[in-house]
């Protein structure tokens, strides 16, 4: 009967959250500051070996010790569809994984005394993915639920539709934000492209990492969900997002993502740094950055801009449609930078125009078979002897035309072997079927015109300068940047 109503109450949810705004834009699944100049290391996690069939159509080293005050290190856990921290909530601290998703500003958790209901959701089982770390807040003796006053309550009640749950419960925007109501924050709902949706409580908590501490975090005390199993640390450039709430948002922060074959590997991390060293002189200088676009719809996203793709490398650029560089009136377009959506994203007809050159390069035959069941729109059947995958991405023979990204201030970035095409299986009979991980974008003229997913960013750099409002792309070893913070251990 409790499931009954879950269902019901969310069905609802849905139905007057159709006349509310998403406040993201694509996921997979979308300010105060310090003037500190510490930082901090967290580690990330990819998701599981096996990627998910395509939804129908959406240097500088730290020389530091390990020691120091200014580093800190969290555990990670593998699951799928991307990377996660893990955060520690509470008094005592509660130990919960969440998604690192660049795409939105919510930091939410499952949370609840007794249970943490998900509907809709993919088998967990089936997914190698456990059942979510729940927080409960009546073991912590500091959580506290926040009161409507609080500019985080304006925040995730930014709405003054009339269906909003907060004008529902008597305080609409105009009175939240002349502190006249004086109610605790009400309920509040998040929605995320791909139709997830949440349901929960803002709540105050003690937010504890090694040797820093955020006193009165703030943060979604979710009950129940649409499809979104696993919690989210957002890190957009909005006052609920994790960088800005723990004082980073006017420095920033870089990240650098495993590839897929080390998903199974407990031995190492990715490393994610806040704060200065991010941003350091010597590597700052060795990264190829592009200015971030201003939008007013969506002010708290990273987006940049792209002016053409080239395919292979004695192949003139393909031009890219200006939407993936410019807004339009009401703030659609130009691509986002999202590590909560997995795979590239590309409008038509431009993507059907890369698909046209790739298959006019590639002489593998095709699986049409595997296309069907998967959902990709290219895959090939590549020659692999004897069955050894390991052998064949370590021969440094590219296998597939190189595809390199040519963002606006002349800011260039080759993928790197493996970015591009994926294995779908293990080898069998002397070859192996690879699928091309880009994606149509579906929602046409609304939000934006392209997103740059995590599975293009492993073995990358990637460096968010807040202050100078630019992103930075390197190719690199992400294993040797691992091991550079102390993050691979024996692997």
């Amino acid at each position: 009967m409790e499931t009954k109503t879950y269902v019901l109450f969310l069905f609802l949810l849905i139905t007057i959250l159709l006349n509310t705004t998403n406040k993201t834009q694509a996921r997979q699944h979308k300010n105060p500051s310090s003037s500190s100049s510490s930082f901090l290391v967290l580690t990330l996690t990819k998701s599981s070996v096996s990627l998910p069939t395509p939804k129908s159509q959406t240097q500088e080293r730290i020389k530091k010790p390990l020691s120091s005050v200014d580093d800190v290190m969290e555990p990670l856990r593998e699951v799928r569809d991307g990377y996660l921290i893990t955060l520690n909530i509470g008094t005592p601290p509660q130990a919960v994984q969440v998604y690192l998703d660049t795409g939105s500003d919510l930091t939410w958790v499952p949370c609840g005394n007794l249970s943490f209901d998900c509907i809709e959701c993919y088998d967990l089982k089936n997914n190698n993915l456990k059942s979510p770390s729940v927080f409960s807040p009546l073991h912590s003796s500091t959580s506290f639920r926040d009161s409507c006053a609080s500019s985080f309550c304006v925040e995730i009640h930014s709405s003054d539709n009339p269906f909003d749950p907060c004008a529902v419960a008597g305080c609409s925007v105009s009175m939240l934000l002349k502190s006249t109501c004086v109610r605790p924050c009400p309920s509040f709902a998040y929605t995320y492209g791909e139709g997830g949706l949440i349901s929960g409580i803002l709540t105050r908590d003690t937010l504890k990492a090694r040797t820093r501490a955020v006193p009165r975090f703030s943060f979604g005390c979710v009950t129940s969900t649409y499809r979104e199993p696993i919690g989210i640390a957002g890190f957009g450039r909005g006052l609920l997002s994790l960088p800005s709430q723990l004082g980073f948002l006017e420095k920033g922060f870089s990240h650098c993502f495993l590839p897929f074959k080390f998903v199974n590997n407990p031995n190492i991390s990715s490393p994610l740094i806040l704060g200065a060293s991010a941003l350091s002189i010597n590597l700052t200088d060795s990264l190829q950055f592009t200015p971030m676009l201003n939008t007013p719809m969506y002010p708290n996203s990273y987006y940049i801009g792209l002016e053409s793709i080239t395919i292979g490398t004695n192949i003139t650029p393909t031009q890219v449609p200006l939407t993936l560089r410019q807004f339009d009136s009401q703030g659609n377009g130009g691509m986002l930078v999202d590590s909560g959506t997995t795979y590239t994203h590309l409008p038509k007809p431009f993507y059907s125009q890369l698909l046209t050159t790739l298959q006019s390069t590639i002489t593998y035959p095709r699986a049409t078979e595997t296309e069907s069941r998967t959902g990709f729109d290219l895959c090939y059947k590549v020659p692999c002897p004897n069955n050894n995958l390991t052998s064949l991405e370590n021969d440094g023979i590219m296998i597939f035309p190189s595809i390199t990204f040519h963002f606006l201030n002349n800011a260039t970035l080759l993928l790197p072997q493996g970015n591009s095409f994926y294995a779908m299986s293990a080898p069998s009979d002397g070859s192996v079927v690879q699928c091309l991980l880009f994606q149509n974008m579906e929602d046409g003229d609304y939000g934006p015109a392209g997103v740059f997913g995590s599975f293009q960013q492993q073995n990358v750099k990637v460096v968010y300068d807040l202050e100078k409002e630019r992103i930075g792309f390197q190719a690199m070893d992400c294993v040797l940047e691992a091991a550079s913070h102390g993050l691979n251990q024996g692997s």
